[in-house]
């Protein structure tokens, strides 16, 4: 997750520290399994509104992240077109894509660089097959923290450009959301700000301008016995400093949502499939959802997460029939799927993810 797969996914994924996955748990998914999911029940979420864009994140192009380049097959891979089958005719519309960042833009030529061209087909193979083969979103995203080679990133000029390199590879795909960053990492509010406000503009300028773009904010290493704030709804208004400077982002055709995590163990990092209670869902939403709406804007829940049972099925029911009567959220991504979880707790992967079985068809697919 991202706060599990935010730094340590336990498992191997994509955090700053990132390790290789083991073959033991490269799971595939080589037939579109027959869902088992419950019937889906006719008023779980009272006045509530559809989500526009109902998702699951797709990761594995982002894995072994210690390895640059890699080797596909043997460091990273490319979600399964069969899991995007499924998800789609379960309903889901909306894939979050990770990718690494040094993968595409290879340090040797720096982060404003050309484009690595077999990484870059790779990528557009997989927004193709999402977008125009089924016909649902792609979200991309660089799953690095802001963080590239290495290093901070700081130059929002730099950042820019890589934008508009991205931007003008999919300009003319109305069907991709451009996610800025994953998770920004131990740096200022305000500096984060500046690096996503300027890649916001860069996007714009290169003529993509009919796309839904996310911003998301910053994440803090634990201070003052605070717990990690990651990109967490639930820290959105307090220690974070997000919600004192993300009311002034600014889009000039007004699609620009603001992305936040969550979940739902003790400490928010989604290493746990423990769930602090059967309402922490809602208990740690709520706070962003009044200040969205008392700045305007509209937010996407671009990474959930929680174990499979009793009080976490009962907590990801309560947050995601909070986001659906909310009027402002404009929908959520579960964390994850892909090819490589194996027995990762949090995994909706086809045919077997451990949480596929009772979370799924209890707290996720009613929602669709």
């Amino acid at each position: 997750m991202k706060s599990l797969a935010g730094l340590v996914i336990a498992l191997f994924t994509t955090g700053v520290f990132g390790l290789v996955p083991s073959p033991a748990i490269k799971a595939r998914c080589d037939e579109t399994p027959t869902s088992t999911a419950a019937p889906t029940p006719t008023s779980i979420c009272e006045n509530a509104t559809k989500f526009k864009y109902a998702g699951v994140n797709q990761a594995g192009a982002e894995f072994g992240n210690n390895v640059i380049p890699g080797s596909l097959g043997t460091h990273y891979i490319w979600p399964a077109p069969s899991s995007i089958d499924y998800f789609v005719k379960e309903g889901f519309n909306t894939f979050r894509v990770p990718f690494q960042q040094e993968r595409l833009s290879p340090p040797e030529t720096g982060i404003d660089g050309p484009f690595e061209p077999v990484y870059l087909a790779g990528l557009k193979q997989t927004v193709d097959y999402i977008t125009n083969t089924k016909g649902a979103y792609a979200a991309i995203e660089p799953h690095n923290f802001m963080i590239y080679n290495g290093s901070f990133i700081t130059d929002a000029e730099a950042l820019a450009k890589f934008w508009t390199n991205v931007a003008t590879e999919f300009k003319d795909n109305d069907k991709v959301i451009f996610d800025i960053m994953n998770e920004p990492h131990t740096q200022e509010a305000k500096i984060v700000f500046e690096l996503n406000q300027a890649s916001v503009n860069a996007i714009r300028e290169a003529g993509a301008t009919t796309q839904l773009i996310l911003v998301e904010v910053i994440t803090l290493i634990e201070r003052h016995h605070l717990p990690l704030a990651w990109t967490g709804a639930w820290t959105w208004t307090g220690y974070s400093g997000n919600g004192l400077v993300f009311g002034a982002i600014s889009d000039p055709y007004n699609n620009t949502a603001i992305e936040m995590h969550q979940y739902l163990d003790s400490d928010g990092s989604g290493t746990s499939p423990v769930c602090v209670s059967p309402t922490i869902g809602v208990e740690r939403i709520s706070d962003a959802t009044r200040w969205l709406k008392e700045n305007n804007l509209k937010g996407f829940l671009g990474e959930l997460g929680a174990g499979s049972n009793p009080d976490c099925i009962a907590a990801v029911k309560g947050a995601l029939c909070h986001l659906q009567q909310s009027d402002v959220w404009l929908g959520f991504a579960w964390w994850s799927a892909g090819p490589w979880w194996g027995d990762y707790f949090q995994s909706i992967e086809p045919p077997n993810g451990p949480a596929l079985a009772e979370l799924y068809p209890q707290a996720i697919k009613p929602f669709l």
